[in-house]
């Protein structure tokens, strides 16, 4: 039986960044290396049902060994941030960290530090997957992709307990809001379920952010410095007034909690056109449509100052908080504290300041909330998670599994 350490390592080595910018799906030819990994290895252990489609979605079920028990789910993305590179990632272990700093790449001066990250004292005499400085480690979300595979492995193993029906779902491009655009409930099969999605171990979320990106073109006109005056309209100055009239202080740096924020993702531009991407995020509905109002108000406002189609907006909607979906069935909340508990966990029931595939999957009928997975500082070469919480949490989910499979 391999474990789930072994597999988190090698799954971190198969880079599975999307791409924004492209409209196929899965967004990246190169996520199919990881799922098809997947797919050939639920073959191998005995899954049943087990498809990969031709949008980048794994599927697998095993079978109940009693009936009249419900279907339980558990989903993870194969994909990881495209906000630090994916490629060549080197993982390294830290066997018995003694809460000093961790030099991760000594050329380029990268270093872990508690200083900066005081949660890794809390790790001391654990082991801790670190990256060598120069990517991404990609615990989020191969973490919950070994942790659901080791899970399998488990359940499908001559002495495993009776149990309820299992539906796996692995998919693409989550990290860039497509996580479900293609997903099929009816193929999962589930009737409720988990992502394991999440951060420090303990962690259960089922409050997210409602979302929305928002582009803004700036259209300027171009003239010789020389002879602009009067003229020329500077599409970079411009998306700079732009940005200056949202409040500042609602920015991911400046907030937490349950506080919302409009956070500049990229900007791009010369004189003659510049562009502004956002994402806008805000846990309650209302502050939501707030939010994007006051965007749209901004945009009106200098296209008033500066001549009509100077801005040109264009603001879509990504997913909604599953609050609403997960209440009727607190069961999943409860079952999960009881499963941690049992493990020696702290539930630590909290918002989630993102969004995960469940968030959607919740809207299409199949309530999801998410678990931890055990990683840190998610999306950059500072990621790490300590093999004693990836290993937890298998632990978790196979208590879980036991809850719903008594009669």
């Amino acid at each position: 039986m391999q474990s789930v350490t072994e597999r988190f390592l090698r799954y971190v080595k198969v880079n599975t960044t999307p791409d924004p910018d492209s409209e196929t799906s899965p967004s990246t030819e190169r996520q199919f290396d990881l799922l098809r990994m997947l797919r050939d290895e639920l073959i191998e252990l005995g899954a049943k049902d087990v498809t990969l489609d031709e949008f980048g979605y794994v599927y697998a079920k095993i079978p109940a060994t009693a009936e009249g028990l419900p279907r339980l789910g558990f989903l993870a993305h194969v994909d990881t941030s495209p906000d630090a590179p994916g490629e060549g990632v080197n993982p390294r272990i830290v066997e018995n960290y003694d809460g000093g700093d961790v030099v991760l790449n000594k050329e380029k001066n990268v270093v872990l530090s508690p200083s900066e990250f005081p949660e890794l004292c809390d790790y001391v005499g654990q082991d801790l997957i670190v990256t060598d400085g120069t990517t991404l480690l990609g615990a989020d979300d191969k973490a919950g992709v070994a942790q659901i595979m080791t899970l399998c492995e488990r359940l499908l193993s001559p002495d495993a307990p009776p149990h309820c029906e299992i539906c796996v779902a692995f998919t693409p491009d989550e990290e860039i809001g497509r996580g479900t655009r293609h997903f099929d409930v009816q193929r999962f099969g589930a009737d409720f379920g988990y992502t394991m999605d999440g951060g420090r171990l303990g962690e259960i979320e089922y409050e997210n952010f409602n979302a929305a990106a928002a582009k803004i073109t700036v259209n300027g006109v171009s003239i010789h410095p020389g002879t602009a005056k009067n003229k020329m309209k500077n599409a970079i100055l411009m998306a700079m007034e732009f940005h200056a009239m949202l409040p500042s202080a609602e920015a991911p740096a400046h907030t937490e909690k349950y506080e919302g924020f409009y956070h500049l993702s990229d900007i791009c531009g010369e004189v003659e056109r510049c562009t502004l991407e956002y994402i806008i995020r805000d846990h309650d509905m209302g502050l939501f449509e707030a939010r994007k109002a006051f965007m749209r108000k901004v945009a009106d406002y200098l296209n008033d100052k500066y001549g009509a189609g100077t801005f040109e907006l264009d603001l879509s909607d990504t997913y909604y908080n599953m609050k609403e979906k997960v209440l009727p069935h607190m069961h999943l909340i409860e079952n999960a504290k009881a499963a941690m508990k049992a493990c020696g966990v702290e539930p630590i029931i909290q918002p989630i300041r993102g969004g995960t595939d469940g968030a959607n999957l919740s809207y299409m009928g199949v309530p999801c909330p998410n678990l931890s997975t055990g990683g840190h500082n998610y999306h950059g070469r500072f990621e790490y998670i300590p093999v004693q919480s990836l290993a937890k949490m298998v632990d978790v989910m196979e208590r879980i599994v036991a809850k719903y499979s008594a009669k």
